[in-house]
C-alpha cells in the first residue's frame, strides 16, 4: 500500500513570518532541471533577471523580455513544488506608472503562475508597491545597489557608504515597508546600513552583499556551483564544483564516442538479445 504525502508550497505570509523565526534561504533558477534541486532546500527561488547575463551571457540585465522571463519562470513553477517561486519584473516593464506594472505583472503571474514579483526601485517606486498589493500583487522590493540602474549608478558598485546614501536607502526601504511590500532585498550595501534596516523593518530582508543579519540571503546559483567562469563575486561563496563535474563528464562522453566504445548495442533499438 503506498501513501502519498501532499507538500505544499511556501506562501508569501509563510515567508513574513519567519521574519524572526528562522533565516530565509533563497537562490535563483531558470531552468527546470536547477529548479527541480533546488526545491528540496530553498525556501523561495528566484527568477532573477540576471538570466539575462547568466543564461543569455549578456552584459546586462537591461535587455530581456517579459515573454522570456515568463517563459523560465513557468518552468521553474512546473518543476518545483514546496518553495515559494518569485519572479525579477524586467527593465521597462513597470516603470513607467503603477498602471503599467499592473499590466505587465498580471501578465507574467497569469502566464508563469509565480506568487510573485520583484522590482528594483527606491522610496520612487513604493507608490507602484502600494498599487500592485492592493490589486492582487504580492511585491518583493529591491533596494541598495539596483542592477536595473546600472547606468545612472555608473557600474555594480556597493551602495550606502557614506551618510546621506545611507540615509536615502534607509528611508527606500521604509517607503516600500509602508506600501505594503512582503519583504525587501538588500543588495550590495553596507554591512551597518543592512543590520539597521532589518532591525528597524517589520518584514523580512534579504541580503545579497549586504549582511548576516538580514532575515534571508539570496545568492545567484551559478556562483555557488562554480559555473560563473573564474570570477567569483566578493559577496558570493563557491559551495560546489559542479563546472569539473560537468567538464569531466562531457570529455569523457566525448572519449567513449571518438574511440567507438558509446554507443553499445544495449543502447539500440530493435536488437534482440541472445539468451541461453
Amino acid at each position: 500500500m503506498s501513501i502519498h504525502t501532499e507538500v505544499k508550497r511556501l506562501t508569501v505570509p509563510q515567508l513574513m513570518a519567519y521574519k524572526g523565526q528562522k533565516k530565509i534561504a533563497s537562490l535563483t533558477a531558470y531552468i527546470a532541471p536547477i529548479a527541480r534541486l533546488l526545491d528540496e532546500s530553498q525556501d523561495m527561488i528566484l527568477i532573477g533577471d540576471s538570466t539575462a547575463m547568466v543564461g543569455y551571457a549578456l552584459p546586462d540585465t537591461l535587455s530581456i523580455t517579459i515573454d522570456q522571463m515568463a517563459a523560465h519562470a513557468a518552468a521553474v513553477v512546473r518543476a518545483t513544488r514546496r518553495a515559494c517561486i518569485i519572479v525579477d519584473m524586467p527593465f521597462g516593464s513597470y516603470q513607467e506608472s503603477p498602471e503599467q506594472a499592473f499590466r505587465s505583472a498580471a501578465r507574467m503571474m497569469s502566464l508563469s503562475g509565480v506568487a510573485g514579483v520583484k522590482l528594483e526601485g527606491g522610496a520612487v517606486m513604493a507608490p507602484t508597491t502600494q498599487f500592485l498589493v492592493e490589486r492582487g500583487v504580492p511585491v518583493l522590493a529591491h533596494v541598495g545597489l539596483m542592477p536595473q540602474h546600472v547606468n545612472t549608478m555608473g557600474g555594480f558598485k556597493a551602495q550606502g557608504l557614506n551618510d546621506a546614501a545611507a540615509e536615502r536607502i534607509f528611508q527606500d526601504a521604509l517607503a516600500h515597508e509602508k506600501a505594503g511590500a512582503f519583504g525587501v532585498v538588500l543588495e550590495g550595501v553596507a554591512e551597518g546600513l543592512a543590520r539597521r534596516i532589518t532591525e528597524a523593518l517589520s518584514i523580512p530582508t534579504i541580503g545579497i552583499g549586504a549582511s548576516p543579519a538580514c532575515d534571508g540571503q539570496i545568492l545567484v546559483t551559478e556562483d555557488i556551483l562554480g559555473l560563473s567562469g573564474d570570477r567569483i563575486p566578493k559577496f558570493a561563496k563557491q559551495f560546489g564544483d559542479a563546472a569539473t563535474v560537468i567538464r569531466d563528464a562531457a570529455a569523457q562522453y566525448a572519449d567513449s564516442v571518438r574511440d567507438g566504445s558509446f554507443p553499445t548495442l544495449d543502447h539500440c533499438f530493435g536488437v534482440k538479445k541472445n539468451v541461453g
